[in-house]
């Protein structure tokens, strides 16, 4: 088996990683715990028929983890770039989780440049969402690294 190229790789690294914030909201589930299953059950994997794309763990691992420690920085980023009157909680969990990860790379991740981070986020939303939802993706992560990376 050939591995992914790098950027496909990142790509389903990201998606992995949005996956794995989301049960860690929804169940609480414990960092370690949460790296273990990913890389055990579902990195790469096939599950019910369905191939999951080979990922690069460090990345994943960096995002996931990153995320984690920097809840409270990163969320007070977001928070100052939601509309009059929304606060993260309003935020369906998956888009808040989009963006979190987004709002990481942005923050911690000087190798990705800004344009290539908010593209892949954006089609991370895709994913999830319609067009409106990605665009707001990319109007608050654009925001974001106005800040971040000034």
């Amino acid at each position: 088996m050939t591995s992914a190229p790098r950027s496909q790789a990142r790509s389903a690294a990201r998606l992995a990683a949005v996956q794995a914030l989301y049960q860690q909201q929804m169940e609480g589930t414990a960092l370690a715990r949460l790296l273990n299953e990913f890389h055990q059950h579902r990195l790469g994997m096939e599950i019910d028929d369905e191939q999951y794309a080979e990922a690069e763990v460090d990345f994943f691992d960096d995002v996931v983890a990153g995320v984690d420690a920097r809840r409270d920085e990163i969320d007070a980023l977001l928070g100052g770039k939601l509309a009059e009157g929304w606060t993260l909680v309003r935020l369906d969990k998956t888009m808040l989780q989009i963006l979190r990860c987004g709002t990481y790379e942005l923050l911690a991740r000087a190798d990705v440049p800004s344009a290539a981070a908010i593209n892949e986020y954006v089609d991370v939303a895709k994913a999830f969402f319609d067009d409106r939802e990605a665009k707001f993706v990319n109007g608050i992560l654009d925001a974001v690294a106005k800040d971040a990376r000034n």
